[in-house]
């Protein structure tokens, strides 16, 4: 990927609170919109880019106007589900570029906003109607479409790229290497915002916790982190807070005007805008947030006394502190622990346990599971995943324990294998944040060997990484030489791969001494 060059939108979050939009559907809803400007495709807003471009244009100039530094594209429902239910899935390039293009030209016919600041555009990417984890839809098929979307997002002019309303983990994955994909292609780079959606049970949609969603999400090269929709700011707090504490990015929020009661036009949102303008000042002031906006019921009233009150309030300094570590679908799980070391559960390996091997071959995946629980029960903090075995698909074995494992165990998972294939279809099954283990140099750290082909993988899907002591010349067999190898596959982590010292987990392999 293209070096990381700060845009104007970085700068301005280093020194300020940005100020977004508000909610769109609530003001499409409000344009009196004929069947005839969705061309039969009655809730396709995506459309209305191509056939009602005005209306676009005054929703955007009616936020600008209220105060917000940046507006969200049209383009929410532009991915592969969504458009595929309208047989239009073809258009998600196209749509998304117009939808970009004409938010970016409404920000530039503006000029500049308060203080000489520019007028940013963050291309809206939402979740679509298909939970990867579920099995849905495939990982790789979600990612490409994302790519598209982002391509035109990028073509039109986008400022940074917002992947909002969240709702699995898995899905957040596809959307955000699907953009860097686009960027790579384009040979560009520009910021990604993560929103991930907290419903009222406390978790995602899917039962993720806060601390899960930081831990997976953050090493993925995302530029700011948040939450927003589902709930209104109250709701927020304690997870804003999360974020603020242990993020080591800048946190945003954009909630909803309260939680929605049913009222005769569907969807009613109770929060009035003085209202939400307190509890986003409140936000700013006491968890240092850098981007506040919202979400569905919020209008240019909403926003124009959010800006108001928020340009004079005080930032509040925040001093992170990160807890390196994995994640299961469901929760974090620290690399260190309170009252023990990590314990490895390696029962679910098929090299180093007969039961868990005969299951694999027998396709008796209950019994896998079974195997995995007991591991659980009996203490462990992550669980070893291994199915390499001579004459199996392990690519296949792979993805159909992998993808069980995803819902079925509350512990994160070590991706055990020698081949980067199997470690892929582990990576595209897993919403949480996974261990791939393992690399060296055995092979040398050449462009076409493993040690290339698996940091790749460990890269993209923001993993952490089990780093052997063997070199070239075979195991290292002294301290001096296990020292000298570890030394330099740190060096190489961190330095050509850009991984923190805290993602790595160094094997010594003593049983050589």
């Amino acid at each position: 990927m293209p070096a990381l060059h700060k845009t104007s939108l970085l700068d301005a979050i280093e020194t300020r609170v940005v100020i977004g939009d508000g909610a769109m559907g609530t003001m499409l809803q409000d344009a009196n919109l004929a069947l005839d400007d969705f061309l039969g495709l009655e809730g396709c807003n995506e459309i209305l880019n191509d056939t009602r471009p005005d209306v676009l244009r005054e929703i955007h100039r009616a936020y600008f106007d209220a105060g917000a530094d940046a507006v969200e594209t049209n383009t929410f429902g532009c991915n592969l589900p969504n458009l595929a239910d309208y047989d239009i899935s073809d258009r998600i390039r196209e749509l998304s570029e117009k939808g970009t293009r004409l938010a970016r030209e409404t920000a530039d016919e503006m000029g500049p906003g308060r203080d000489g600041m520019g007028r940013f555009v963050l291309g809206s990417m939402g979740p679509g109607t298909k939970l990867p984890t579920l099995g849905h839809a495939p990982f790789a098929v979600l990612r490409d479409a994302y790519t598209e979307a982002a391509l035109g997002m990028i073509d039109g002019g986008a400022d940074a790229i917002l992947v909002e309303t969240c709702q699995d983990l898995l899905q957040v994955k596809a959307a955000i290497i699907g953009s860097q994909h686009a960027m790579d292609k384009l040979g560009v780079r520009i910021p990604i915002i993560t929103h991930v959606t907290v419903e009222t049970t406390g978790a995602m949609l899917l039962g993720s916790e806060i601390g899960a969603a930081l831990t997976a999400l953050e090493p993925l090269g995302i530029d700011m982190i948040g939450l927003n929709c589902a709930t209104g700011p109250a709701e927020m707090s304690e997870h804003l807070r999360h974020l603020s504490k242990h993020s080591t990015l800048p946190v945003s929020v954009m909630p909803n005007a309260g939680l929605p009661t049913l009222g005769p036009r569907g969807a009613e949102y109770p929060l009035t805008a003085p209202e939400l303008a307190t509890a986003l000042g409140g936000f700013v002031s006491e968890y240092g947030l850098s981007l506040v906006g919202g979400c569905c019921g919020t209008t240019p009233e909403h926003i124009r006394q959010v800006a108001d009150l928020v340009h004079g309030t005080t930032k509040a300094t925040r001093v992170p502190a990160p807890e390196p570590g994995v994640a299961s679908l469901y929760s974090a799980v620290p690399f260190e622990q309170d009252a023990s070391i990590l314990m490895i559960g390696e029962r679910t390996n098929s090299n180093g346990s007969k039961a868990f091997r005969d299951a694999m071959l027998a396709e008796d995946y209950e019994k896998c599971l079974d195997i995995a629980k007991d591991q659980t029960r009996d203490g462990a903090h992550m669980l070893d995943l291994n199915v390499d075995y001579v004459g199996r698909d392990g690519a296949a074995d792979m993805a159909a324990l992998a993808s069980r494992l995803a819902t079925a165990s509350t512990l994160p998972i070590m991706l055990d294998s020698t081949e980067p294939a199997v470690l892929e279809a582990g990576l595209e099954h897993l919403g949480g944040r996974s261990a791939v283990n393992s690399v060296n140099y055995e092979d040398g750290d050449g462009p076409d060997s493993r040690f290339q082909k698996i940091m790749k993988l460990v890269k993209e899907h923001g993993a952490a990484v089990v780093a052997l002591t063997i070199d070239e010349e075979g195991q290292a067999r002294t301290a001096e030489w296990k020292v000298r190898v570890a030394d330099r596959l740190i060096e190489d982590i961190t330095t050509n791969w850009g991984l923190r010292h805290e993602d790595i987990i160094v094997d010594t392999l003593t049983f050589p001494i």
